[in-house]
């Protein structure tokens, strides 16, 4: 049996050959240091992803909303359903067309436009339901919305404003009609 001056010296030696010994550090550093890289990474990625999808969005709502400002929308009588479908048209594989949903209001002076937030309480979407391109010289502003989903939000960062880690994309087109 070995005395425990002898298991402490053989413990000490091994404690000292053990800091010496640099082969592993590198690899240990990098498991401390990689799940903070890949998460702040993946976050930016996602960030910019948004940002991107939502620079798309604005710029497909406003490229179909002439459409309505120029009266071609009113001159084919679109319907609502109509008028998305040849916004979907413009909108690239970023985006589900089922999941995109358009709302058209018509105003009689810029002073009359009332913006709902179309967010309930519990962080829910509410999808508009009204259509109504208007006629010459009407205030017009089309709204298109988009959930994005998120999947960066479980490693602390957390840019969704809806549930269920989605975040509302809205892009906003207001204007006056043309006289057509």
């Amino acid at each position: 049996m070995s005395s425990p001056a002898a298991a402490t010296g053989l413990f000490a030696a091994t404690w000292r050959r053990f800091r010496r010994n640099r082969r592993g550090s590198a690899a240990v550093e990098f498991a401390l240091v990689a799940p903070v890289f890949f998460a702040l990474l993946f976050a930016i990625i996602e960030t910019a992803m948004v940002f991107f999808a939502s620079q798309v969005l604005e710029t497909v709502t406003q490229d179909s909303a002439r459409q309505i400002m120029t009266g071609q929308a009113q001159a084919a009588a679109y319907t609502k359903t109509q008028f998305k479908t040849f916004l979907c048209g413009k909108i690239p594989t970023l985006f589900a067309c089922a999941d995109v949903h358009v709302e058209v209001k018509s105003y009689p002076a810029f002073t009359a436009v009332t913006i709902t937030e179309p967010i309930d309480g519990g962080k829910n979407f509410v999808p508009p339901t009204s259509y109504s391109p208007g006629a010459a010289g009407d205030i017009v502003v089309v709204r298109v919305f988009y959930q994005w989903p998120l999947f960066v939000t479980g490693l602390g960062y957390n840019i969704s404003n809806l549930s269920g880690s989605k975040r509302l994309l809205s892009a906003t087109a207001a204007f006056r009609n043309e006289p057509f």
